[in-house]
C-alpha cells in the first residue's frame, strides 16, 4: 500500500501537482481511496514500485514542492508478514 500527499495545498482547486499523482496510481493499476488527509492506492509490490517513481518524478515536475510518501507491505505480500521472500 501506499500513501501519499503533494504540497503546497490550494484551498480553491485542484493542483496541477495533485493531478499528477493521482494519474500516476490510476494508470499504474492500483486501487485509489482519497482521505482527508492524503490518498492511499493499492496493488502488487512491483505495481506499487513503479507508480512511486512515476509519481515523484511527475508531481515535481508539475510544481509540488514538497511529496510525503509512506509505503506499507500488508499481509500475504512478498516479503510481508506472511509472504514469500523476505529477501
Amino acid at each position: 500500500m501506499v500513501e501519499f500527499t503533494t504540497e503546497p495545498f490550494e484551498l480553491d482547486g485542484f493542483p496541477e501537482h495533485a493531478k499528477a499523482a493521482r494519474r500516476a496510481v490510476d494508470e499504474a493499476g492500483l486501487a485509489v481511496s482519497v482521505g482527508p488527509f492524503g490518498t492511499s492506492a493499492e496493488g502488487d509490490a512491483e505495481q506499487a514500485l513503479a507508480a512511486v517513481t512515476r509519481l515523484l518524478r511527475e508531481t515535481l515536475a508539475a510544481g509540488a514542492s514538497r511529496i510525503s510518501v509512506q509505503l506499507s507491505v500488508l499481509d500475504g505480500e512478498p516479503g510481508g508478514p506472511e509472504g514469500g521472500d523476505t529477501q
